[in-house]
């Protein structure tokens, strides 16, 4: 088992708000880009999606429960027929978007417990507090050439490491880096 978080990322290291939905000053910098540039799956998930199992946050699962359901075609499907927990202390429902649960207890032990590869998307909490507690095995960054300024980062508070560069490709107008923890 493995965690892979993905993020949308600005050349600054901002991960808040790439769509813009949250309302941002500087939100919306991944999709002024066009909407080729966050189709698809530009993060190489392939198979994954039908092995692994997706973590969200409520935030990020909330935001993809309105737009993915009614979304056809390769990926969608396969999005939308991912397993997928949700990591949320408010939430009573997860209804709104297949194959979704809710994760009980705690986060970590949770994540440990986890026989399928787990793939966060998103969810900078989760993320955050997975990589605190050294679980994150692999990053896929999708980095945009833009500056967003202030705005929460990835890896505010992390603690110091050295990461292992997997690969490096230009997927439209931003890079895909890979980098291992291990």
């Amino acid at each position: 088992m493995s965690v892979i978080v993905v993020e949308f990322i600005t050349l600054d290291g901002v991960v808040d708000d790439p769509d813009g939905s949250a309302g941002t000053a500087a939100g919306g910098w991944a999709f002024r880009h066009g909407p080729e540039a966050v189709a698809g799956d530009k993060f190489r998930l392939g198979s994954l999606l039908d092995t692994g199992t997706l973590l969200f946050g409520r935030t990020t699962w909330e935001l993809f429960a309105k737009l993915w359901p009614g979304r056809t075609g390769e990926f969608p499907d396969r999005l939308n027929a991912a397993r997928k927990l949700v990591a949320s202390r408010t939430l009573a429902d997860v209804t709104a978007w297949h194959n979704s649960a809710l994760l009980n207890g705690d986060l970590a032990e949770a994540v440990e417990r986890e026989e399928r590869d787990v793939i966060v998307i998103g969810s900078i909490g989760i993320a955050r507090e997975l990589a605190g507690h050294d679980l994150v095995d692999e990053y896929r960054l999708l980095v945009f050439p833009s500056l967003a300024g202030p705005g929460r980062r990835l890896f505010d508070g992390a603690a110091p490491a050295d990461l292992r560069l997997v690969s490096s490709t230009q997927v439209g107008p931003a890079v895909l880096s890979t980098y291992r923890t291990r």
